[in-house]
């Protein structure tokens, strides 16, 4: 006889058609379905990378629904740096611009594609991914929905760099010295 165990995450399923926090006082109206915060992020272009979400946090009528969003805005020679959502499948529409993405799978093979304008790329939960925009001169513009209401992204640099790893066991790992340890560590407090 065997037996199968088997984990499954995600976000829990609801028995109404939506959940009004605790926490809330207002009426439910069209307000409620609506969330606003990504008026303006248009108007002027960011420097460096910029991701602005909406997710559960930001709009609490999501809670239950299972789907979060995102707004990536790259400008010339920028990066979401290799990350992983272990919460959420991800679904990126590229609006405007060029990006070269990649995903890493289980068996550690690399999967890359350069996207043009109207791309679709999925990153299947959990796997570490990463966007790119290398284009010198023209910003990119992405959307990314996410199969989660709460999707986080780890950003997989500064969890294995900064949260006090022994730099010696850093060294063994990646085959190389203390000293080239030392040197991505203080880059990535700058």
């Amino acid at each position: 006889m065997s037996t199968s165990l088997r984990a499954l995450a995600s976000d829990p399923d609801i028995i109404s058609d939506f959940i009004v926090s605790q926490n809330f006082n207002g009426t439910i109206n069209g307000s409620f379905f609506t969330f606003t915060g990504f008026r303006g992020i248009f108007d002027q272009a960011p420097k460096t990378f910029k991701g602005s979400k909406a997710s559960l946090v930001e709009f609490p009528a999501l809670n239950g629904q299972s789907v979060s969003y995102a707004v990536l805005q790259f400008p010339p020679n920028t990066l979401f740096p290799p990350h992983t959502r272990p919460d959420a499948t991800g679904l990126l529409f590229l609006v405007d611009g060029s990006l070269e993405v990649g995903l890493i799978d289980t068996k550690n093979n690399l999967y890359t594609q350069k996207l043009q304008t109207g791309d679709l790329f999925i990153f299947p939960k959990g796997l570490v991914h990463y966007q790119c925009n290398s284009d010198p001169q023209r910003p990119a513009t992405a959307i990314a929905a996410f199969g989660s209401s709460s999707a986080r992204a780890v950003t997989v640099l500064p969890a294995v760099f900064t949260t006090g790893v022994d730099d010696v066991i850093l060294a063994k790992s990646f085959n190389t010295d203390v000293g080239t340890i030392e040197k991505i560590k203080a880059g990535l407090t700058h």
